[in-house]
């Protein structure tokens, strides 16, 4: 981060504002609806500033600004249109260790203003780091359309009730849920419709219905997907943002862990060739114990977790202790990568059907129904093949496929780092030995192949 994000108290302390125009009217409206003092200095006084000055408690003095004139304020803005007084007062104010914000000139500040969506008590900021302030206001935009402006009344509503729940809720896991149970059902969509003696009646309800005594967590199974985090699903995401815990496989990315929520444990279970973090019946009976202890367990699993992942043994180890559970589908590798290489899986001039396997050796060799696999007009999608890949080709020319039978190999596709080597069956295994590939990967084997250089459209940079 180039600035750290926070929120301060600005109420009753003294800030300074040098500068009289325009964008100094602005930052003052601001301060002033934080409830700052606040102290205005500059020559000549616009026209904006004035009408502020007519209806708030400014202090405004016509004068030039002096090094004596920065006193004790807590803050400082420079709004001048004079680049040598904006130094000056910069470099005055950082010497003495008051946050400075100079308007225009990220240089020169120690603190920003981010773009504002004001919901109070819920305030948002988002900035740019000064990069593109445009660009904040446009994301604050989208964000403020999303977020009704009765959002306020309803975090007003949470802490008026906020002890009465600490005390009827002991757990804090448990008043976590009851307060999300709250914000995404019919209290919130009450205030949301100006009903809020109404929903106060709600939440009450609620509270002296609760179950102090349930104390069983839940368990997402989650698809993440092949790896861009924005191929996840809305569902997905949700679940993310409300786990206590998040147990995540090595197919899932920095980038889409980064949406669980901050304080949420995670636990790494990867498994890879030769290298298992935690046997799989470890991590059946690890989702059993964290859902026993009140916890919610995101279970994150690279691409569907139906789709070689296990996901089946799972849920039958949840289903056998009577832990609740819900399974959220995910975009799996054959379908993700496929499309973003611009190769179908299916398409009525190359193949009529579509067949998923798993490469992985056992014992050094990979046992598949070859004679299957080797039948024309089809596609076939191998999951786990890159160290069996010369086996693989070679067992599908001795069932009959033939030598020139186009193959893709596809390397961590969906996101930046994907990469797609094309070839046939005899030729494919030389290519990529001369290359540095990085799991995961996904083999395409089919006349469909063909089809990538004309329908590739998702450029890495």
């Amino acid at each position: 981060m180039d600035y750290f994000p926070l929120f301060i108290n600005l109420k009753d302390q003294p800030c300074l504002v040098v500068g009289g125009g325009e964008v100094a009217a602005r930052k003052i409206e601001l301060l002033s609806r934080a409830g700052a003092r606040i102290t205005v200095i500059a020559e000549e006084i616009g026209d904006s500033l004035a009408a502020l000055a007519a209806k708030s408690p400014l202090n405004v003095l016509k004068k030039r600004f002096e090094a004596e004139d920065l006193g004790d304020f807590r803050l400082v803005v420079s709004a001048t249109d004079d680049g040598e007084t904006n130094r000056w007062v910069s470099g005055l104010a950082q010497e003495r260790n008051i946050p400075v914000n100079v308007v225009d000139n990220p240089a020169l500040c120690s603190f920003i203003f981010p773009a504002i969506i004001d919901r109070s008590p819920v305030v948002a900021a988002i900035s740019s780091g000064g990069a593109s302030p445009v660009l904040a206001r446009l994301l604050r935009a989208k964000i403020e359309s999303v977020v009704p402006p009765s959002y306020g009344r309803l975090a007003q509503l949470a802490e008026k009730y906020r002890n009465q729940v600490k005390q009827v809720i002991r757990q804090p896991a448990q008043r976590r849920i009851f307060w999300e149970n709250q914000f995404q059902g019919r209290t919130a969509e009450l205030v949301y419709t100006g009903k809020d003696e109404e929903a106060e009646q709600h939440l009450r309800e609620s509270l002296e219905n609760i179950d102090s005594n349930q104390r069983t967590g839940e368990v997402y199974l989650i698809g993440a997907g092949p790896g861009a985090p924005d191929l996840l699903t809305f569902r997905a995401l949700r679940l993310m943002q409300q786990a206590d815990v998040v147990v995540y496989d090595r197919l899932v990315t920095p980038e889409i862990l980064d949406l669980a929520r901050r304080d949420a444990e995670r636990i790494y279970v990867g498994k890879q060739r030769d290298d298992h973090v935690l046997p799989q019946e470890s991590i059946n009976e690890l989702l059993a114990d964290l859902a026993k202890a009140s916890k919610r367990v995101a279970r994150l699993k690279g691409g569907d977790p139906f789709i070689f992942g296990r996901g089946g043994e799972e849920i039958e180890t949840l289903m056998q202790q009577g832990i609740p559970f819900q399974v959220v589908p995910g975009i799996t590798a054959a379908s993700g990568c496929a499309t973003y290489a611009g190769i179908p899986l299916t398409h009525r001039d190359h193949a009529q059907s579509c067949t998923f396997v798993t490469g992985h050796l056992k014992d050094g060799t990979v046992n598949l129904n070859w004679t299957q696999l080797a039948a024309p007009n089809q596609t076939v999608v191998i999951y786990m093949g890159l160290v069996g890949l010369e086996q693989i080709c070679s067992a599908l020319i001795a069932h009959g496929s033939p030598k020139d039978l186009p193959v893709a190999l596809i390397q961590q596709g969906t996101t930046d780092h994907q990469k797609v080597i094309t070839g046939t069956l005899e030729t494919l295994p030389a290519q990529v030995a001369h290359e540095q590939i990085k799991a995961p990967t996904l083999i395409i084997i089919g006349t469909v192949v063909n089809l990538h250089s004309k329908l590739e459209w998702f450029k890495t940079t």
